[in-house]
């Protein structure tokens, strides 16, 4: 407990400034930090997403999920408040074009294996947006495991090209409107 004598100024000054220093961090934090989540033996960390431009059609979400347990486990995303459809994709680089493609029957996670759902990579693809994806906004998430059962999670949306859960925007985000025949979506 701080003793203040209100009748000395310079302390009563020094008591201001340091409660002044204690709570300024606490004004300026971030509005919303993810959490995590359990089921079963999957554990989920660090989920997130980044903002999109007004006009875009899709978006993508990211999080690291482990397999705590003994056999595999399969993921799929089965609802979003912010898409009318989320899936897992994968992303990979063929004749120098990246394609993304839905992962059938979802991702398998094996026991003891950590997964890192991350931009340019496996990802959950959220398609068709109700509207844009705001940066201090959170977007809702249900996951289905084939053996650890249903998930709800929260994803903190980060600044447009952001690489990473509160780090700045990159400038070289990636751009997706119309995929400008660098980048392929196949639809399966």
């Amino acid at each position: 407990m701080i003793k203040a004598d209100w009748k000395n100024r310079s302390t009563g000054l020094s008591v201001v400034i340091l409660l002044t220093a204690l709570t300024t961090p606490m004004i300026f934090a971030a509005p919303t930090q993810a959490a995590d989540y359990d089921a079963g033996s999957i554990h989920i960390t660090q989920t997130w997403t980044r903002a999109t431009p007004k006009g875009a059609s899709s978006g993508a979400a990211y999080m690291t999920i482990t397999n705590d347990g003994k056999t595999p486990d399969r993921v799929s995303c089965i609802s979003s408040d912010a898409s009318a459809q989320c899936q897992i994709h994968t992303m990979t680089m063929e004749n120098g074009v990246m394609k993304m493609r839905p992962v059938e029957g979802g991702l398998e996670i094996k026991p003891g294996e950590t997964v890192m759902l991350k931009p340019s990579g496996v990802h959950v693809m959220l398609v068709n947006l109700k509207h844009p994806l705001e940066q201090g906004n959170l977007v809702k998430a249900t996951l289905k495991f084939e053996n650890a059962g249903t998930i709800n999670v929260e994803c903190p949306v980060a600044a447009i090209g952001a690489t990473a859960p509160g780090a700045p925007a990159s400038g070289g985000g990636m751009k997706t409107e119309g995929h400008g025949g660098m980048m392929q979506m196949d639809k399966h």
